[in-house]
């Protein structure tokens, strides 16, 4: 039997329901290395969605994890975040037959050939470098 006189505070990160877990905003934080900052953040340009407990904090479906590192892989490629938010939802194999959908496919080709002209542009880089350094050894040698 309880005591009626011993105050309990139970803290939970992670709350089964009927749709699965639910992480709170520290959790995901830490599955993902986002800081809560950024996440809060995504939930407000719209690429991320959180219910609310009745306390207000942020409730996370675990598929949010994959999610966020979704975001992440499409910022490493450049993409802003209204860009993101024009894919994120259409380029998730889970959902659909397809791999992809139109527009990520279309984003997914013109960054890779903007990263193929940076490629080369920086291969030419250093071939004037390692050049400069060739002269500069056979002068110094």
């Amino acid at each position: 039997m309880l005591d009626p006189d011993i105050n309990v505070r139970v803290y939970t990160s992670c709350i089964r329901q009927k749709g699965g877990t639910r992480l709170q905003i520290k959790e995901l934080s830490q599955k993902t290395g986002v800081s809560e900052r950024c996440l809060r953040y995504y939930e407000t340009v719209g690429l991320l969605t959180a219910a609310r407990q009745g306390n207000g904090y942020r409730q996370y479906e675990e598929s949010a994890i994959v999610k966020v590192e979704k975001i992440r892989f499409y910022l490493a490629l450049g993409l802003s975040t209204q860009r993101i938010l024009a894919i994120i939802n259409c380029s998730n194999p889970a959902e659909s037959e397809r791999p992809l959908c139109r527009e990520a496919y279309d984003l997914y080709t013109q960054r890779l050939a903007e990263i193929e002209e940076q490629i080369g542009f920086l291969q030419g880089i250093a071939q004037k470098l390692q050049k400069k350094m060739a002269a500069f050894d056979q002068r110094n040698g």
